[in-house]
């Protein structure tokens, strides 16, 4: 694993001699000739075998269009930043991004003359999203809306691949990226879900076309989707944590977790305003906050949550899912140490959803422990 917050340039040089530099808003690759790049650049992307270099950028400023970047396109952008690095516009492909270059993480797999390398830039607070949510814009004239918020990869694979081999390369890795977020329990920002990317996601694959060992298979039964897999992870789940906080440290929070059914603190107060005693805001925002990280609470918060996720999967007829949460929930104060009274048995003895009464109840107890100062 190499530490990203170095100034010294070259960052690295591969043991196929890739030269991998890094500037204030840039990662960039000198690519040594005989060089395969699969890609979702913008411009020079797709299947090449002619390019000399290849980039991650962050913008100075954000646009929120397209046209509103220096050159007045993606593609113009792309090619004004290609000149900046000293690399050749015309033989270089470049991915955008909001996160910083030094938050950025870079992992080497090696095993028998093979290394993998994934340089990884994440940051998915913004725009995390799942695969099918609701779009945010369809595209005309050309124009794209550029929101904050990335996980690109550049990926270096240190062996001969064929084509088809390298769009498989792909597929490992982004399930790769995937699988952090799931672990994660990164939130999607358009729907109730979690996160399977971000909308903006971009990677590179480089392929050595004149390395001695020519490799077929990069799914995960071989060893070399293993190496993608594992390089992967690890430089995401590090960016992540570097980039947007998001670590399992982090996720140990009911609050947090909350946030992906789109309730909040304010949401939890206005229901603790409605229970009996006496309403301090201030103090039962201290007990709340103190409260989220009980990890008694979070375990059976987030067992109810996950219950809904299956209701909503269909993997659980709603009626059984509901009975598994009520009774979830109308143990969860002891579970938290708190005996439940009258009131908080009335409180769940309507029929609104299991995502009315997951509320309730985190407030609930925390007015309870509120109570007790």
């Amino acid at each position: 694993m190499i530490d990203m917050d170095t100034d010294n340039l070259p960052l690295m040089i591969t043991s196929n001699g890739e030269e991998i530099y890094r500037t204030e808003d840039s990662i960039y690759i000198r690519l040594p000739p005989g060089r395969a790049v699969l890609s979702t650049s913008w411009v020079n992307g797709g299947s090449r075998e002619d390019l000399t270099g290849v980039f991650n950028h962050q913008p100075l400023h954000h646009a929120t269009r397209s046209h509103d970047l220096e050159g007045g396109s993606v593609e113009a952008y792309l090619a004004l930043v290609s000149g900046r690095l000293g690399l050749d516009p015309d033989k270089t492909a470049g991915l955008l991004t909001a996160a910083r270059m030094k938050h950025a993480a870079v992992v080497t797999e090696a095993f028998r003359g093979v290394e993998v390398t994934a340089i990884v830039t994440a940051g998915i607070e913004v725009n995390g999203g799942r695969a099918g949510d609701p779009a945010s814009y369809f595209q005309e004239n050309g124009t794209v809306e550029m929101i904050a918020g990335t996980i690109n990869i550049l990926l270096l694979i240190g062996a001969d691949l064929p084509a088809y081999t390298m769009a498989r390369a792909v597929i490992t890795a982004t399930e790769a990226k995937t699988a952090v977020l799931q672990e994660l329990m990164a939130p999607s920002r358009s729907s109730s879900g979690i996160a399977t990317g971000s909308g903006t996601d971009g990677i590179v694959v480089i392929a050595d076309t004149t390395h001695e060992k020519r490799l077929t298979d990069a799914g995960k039964h071989a060893k070399l989707g293993e190496m993608i897999g594992r390089a992967v992870m690890k430089a995401t789940r590090l960016a992540l944590e570097r980039q947007s906080h998001l670590s399992p440290a982090s996720q140990r929070d009911v609050l947090v977790r909350l946030n992906r059914l789109s309730i909040h603190e304010e949401d939890l107060w206005t229901r603790a305003t409605r229970m009996a005693g006496e309403n301090r805001k201030p103090l039962f925002i201290r007990c709340l906050r103190e409260t989220a990280r009980d990890p008694a609470l979070l375990a059976s918060a987030t067992a109810v949550m996950h219950i809904m996720d299956e209701i909503a999967w269909g993997l659980l007829p709603e009626t059984a899912g509901r009975a598994a949460a009520d009774r979830v929930l109308s143990v969860m104060p002891e579970i938290c140490g708190i005996v439940p009274d009258e009131e908080f048995s009335f409180l769940l003895g309507d029929d609104e959803p299991i995502r009315e009464h997951l509320p309730i109840t985190i407030a609930w107890i925390a007015k309870q422990r509120a109570r007790g100062e």
